[in-house]
């Protein structure tokens, strides 16, 4: 096939490489605009952009596909399909009526479940058991076009949000190369989707890692390994961020109230929460890097009843 594929993040990368593989043409490759990053500022490349360069395959990064001259030019290639994998900006009609097959995105949830930015941190926060991907075609809604392929991927008890990920942008990209299939042979069928059962997966921030001790030790443990590695799951320790990178859920409970540092060992800060108490086993105080709590009170000093926030 001729294809015109769109994408942005790491997320896409492996799509990208296994349509190559597989011996489809890869007329250009639209990605988001560089953005500056770290100290510096420098302009960085979308690891999508990265990854076409090395291929020699055209990128082009217009601010609004919407704009008349980009459409024009996406007209010019005439794709047989677009494929959309976390690109980043809403196609309108007039870009999803180009291609002969359509428009086909990748997107990593079962879907209608988690249609919007964050599936996969949201499903983990959520203590779902099962995650997947879904290949569908694209309509001007979110999330919102027929179905066409779906595969799952069981949710381990340890799963963190970068696990997932890499899990989830491998199993979309062999998905993609057997919806393309079917769509060549013809073969692809279309399932509407359920809007009654749909839910929002809705953006993920910084401030999203806010822990509240007054939740219960399982909510917040899921909220650490949904948030982990980005933005992580964070509280403050003497008026200093401290972010959470792994944690137990433990059946003791002990007196005291929420965020409070009930007891503690060589290896764990065990926390209060609104239910249940929490071990802490991995962090990182603001300004050090990452360690195991074992390391962390071999050189900070943690007095019990201090309560964490």
């Amino acid at each position: 096939m001729k294809i015109v594929f769109m994408g942005t993040p790491d997320f896409s990368v492996p799509s990208l490489h296994e349509l190559i593989r597989a011996g489809h043409e890869i007329l250009a490759v639209i990605s988001q605009p560089d953005k500056p990053k770290g100290r510096g500022k420098n302009m960085q490349f979308t690891p999508v952009k990265e990854a076409a360069l090395e291929y020699g395959i055209p990128v082009y990064q217009p601010d609004k596909v919407s704009n008349p001259e980009f459409i024009n030019q996406l007209k010019g290639w005439n794709p047989d399909i677009i494929v959309v994998i976390a690109f980043g900006q809403i196609l309108p009609r007039e870009i999803l009526d180009i291609p002969r097959f359509g428009c086909i995105n990748v997107h990593a949830s079962l879907l209608p479940a988690y249609r919007g930015a964050a599936p996969i941190q949201r499903v983990i926060m959520d203590g779902k058991k099962t995650a997947g991907v879904t290949t569908m075609f694209m309509s001007e809604g979110l999330d919102e076009g027929d179905m066409i392929d779906k595969i799952e991927i069981p949710i381990e008890d340890k799963e963190t949000y970068g696990s997932l990920h890499d899990k989830l942008s491998l199993a979309g990209a062999r998905l993609l190369l057997v919806t393309l299939d079917k769509l060549e042979k013809g073969e692809a069928a279309r399932t509407v989707q359920d809007s009654s059962v749909s839910n929002y997966a809705k953006m993920i921030h910084k401030q999203t890692g806010h822990i509240d001790f007054t939740d219960s030790a399982e909510t917040i443990e899921r909220l650490i390994r949904g948030l982990n590695p980005w933005p992580s799951a964070y509280t403050k320790l003497d008026g200093k961020n401290l972010k959470i990178w792994d944690a137990v859920v433990l059946d003791d409970e002990y007196p005291g109230i929420p965020g409070e540092i009930v007891e503690l060992t060589d290896k764990s800060l065990y926390v209060k929460t609104g239910r249940g108490t929490l071990s802490i086993t991995s962090l990182q105080m603001e300004g050090k890097k990452k360690m195991n709590t074992n390391d962390f009170l071999r050189g900070y000093k943690v007095i019990k009843g201090t309560v964490l926030g």
